[in-house]
C-alpha cells in the first residue's frame, strides 16, 4: 500500500502499515509527516526536501533500520542510482546540476526590475511557485546541496553544482579513479517518482528514454556564483548547524512570498534571507541542534518574523 503525505494524515501515516509512504508537501510542514512515515517502519519516497534541509538530525534519529529514505527529487535520485556503481569510500565528489533557471546567463545588475511573471517562466520544469521562484534565484540548489550532504553523508566541499540547460543529466558521482556516473533522461519526474515507490526494482515502461537516433548536444557551465550568490549562502549555513539551515529555509519562504506579493524586488530575496541569517548567527551558533520539532518550529518562527520585519522596513 502506498500514502500520499499530508500534513492532517500524521496518525493515519502511524497507523497506516504502509510499505512507502511518498511525501511531496512543499515546505518544513513535511517535516512531521515524515518523522511520522519512519516511526511507522514505511519506506519514505522523499520528495519534500525541507524534511532535510530543515529538520537536520531529527529526520535520520526517526529512521528505524538503514536505508529507509528513498531520494525523489530528480537530482538525489540521480546520485542514489549512481551510487549504486562504488562504495561510500570509492566517492570522489558529487556533481549537482542545475538547469540555470529563465535567467541563466544575466548579470545580476539585469535581474534588479525582473517581475514575478518573468520568474514563473522556467524554460525545463512546471512546478509550484515557491520552488519555480527559488528554482530562478538557485535558491533550490543551494537547498539541493544541504540534502544531498545529508542524505549521502558526504561534506559540502566535495559535492560541486553545474549549470546543464537540458536538464537531461539529473546529477552525477565521481569516483576517485577518475570515472563519472550518471543518469540521464528527458525530464520527466515520473521516473525518479516511480523509483522512490518501487526501489530496489524498477517498474517497466515509466517515462521515455533518451532518443540516441536524433542528433542532440548536452553543454556544461560554470556557476555565477555573483550573479546568484544563494548556493554559496547555503554551502556557509551548512557548515554553521542545522539551525542555519532552517532559518535559511524559513526565510526564503517569507521573502519568495513577499516577492510574489509585490512587496519586495526580486534580488531582494536572497539578500533578506542573509540578513536574518547575519542577525541571528550569534544565538544559532549557542544552540546548533534542535531538540525537538516544536524547537524547530520556534526556530522557524523567529526567522520568519525577523524576514517579515526586515521586508516591511524596505
Amino acid at each position: 500500500m502506498h500514502v500520499r503525505a499530508g500534513h492532517d494524515e500524521v496518525d493515519a501515516i502511524a497507523a497506516s502499515g504502509a510499505d512507502v509512504v511518498l511525501n511531496g508537501i512543499t515546505g518544513s510542514i513535511g517535516l512531521t509527516p515524515s518523522i511520522a512515515a519512519l516511526r511507522a517502519g514505511s519506506q519514505l519516497a522523499l520528495a519534500n526536501k525541507e524534511s532535510v534541509v530543515a529538520g537536520g538530525h531529527l529526520l535520520f534519529d526517526a529512521q528505524t533500520r538503514p536505508d529507509q529514505i528513498n531520494p525523489v527529487d530528480s537530482e538525489h535520485s540521480a546520485i542514489w542510482q549512481s551510487l549504486r556503481s562504488g562504495t561510500h569510500a570509492e566517492v570522489s565528489r558529487l556533481v549537482v546540476t542545475a538547469s540555470g533557471g529563465p535567467f541563466r546567463g544575466r548579470t545580476r545588475e539585469r535581474m534588479r526590475d525582473i517581475t514575478p511573471e518573468q520568474a514563473l517562466n522556467h524554460p525545463t520544469w512546471h512546478m509550484g511557485p515557491v520552488v519555480t521562484i527559488n528554482s530562478s534565484t538557485l535558491m533550490n540548489k543551494g537547498l539541493e546541496v544541504i540534502e544531498a550532504s545529508r542524505l549521502f553523508d558526504i561534506p559540502p566541499e566535495r559535492i560541486a553544482v553545474t549549470v546543464h540547460p537540458q536538464s537531461i543529466v539529473h546529477s552525477m558521482v565521481e569516483f576517485r579513479d577518475g570515472a563519472t556516473i550518471c543518469q540521464a533522461s528527458p525530464p520527466d519526474m515520473r521516473l525518479p517518482i516511480a523509483l522512490g515507490l518501487s526501489a530496489p526494482d524498477r517498474l517497466d515502461d515509466v517515462a521515455a528514454a533518451c532518443d540516441w537516433s536524433t542528433a542532440a548536444s548536452w553543454t556544461f557551465e560554470p556557476l555565477d556564483d555573483e550573479a546568484f550568490p544563494a548556493v554559496d549562502l547555503a554551502r556557509r549555513c551548512l557548515n554553521a548547524s542545522e539551525k542555519h539551515t532552517a532559518v535559511l529555509n524559513a526565510a526564503n519562504e517569507q521573502a519568495v512570498h513577499a516577492f510574489l506579493d509585490r512587496r519586495l524586488p526580486y534580488l531582494g530575496i536572497v539578500d533578506t534571507v542573509g540578513r536574518v541569517l547575519d542577525a541571528m548567527d550569534g544565538e544559532l551558533r549557542g544552540a546548533p541542534r534542535f531538540t525537538s520539532v516544536d524547537d524547530m518550529l520556534a526556530c522557524e518562527h523567529e526567522a520568519r518574523a525577523r524576514a517579515d520585519a526586515i521586508i516591511a522596513a524596505r
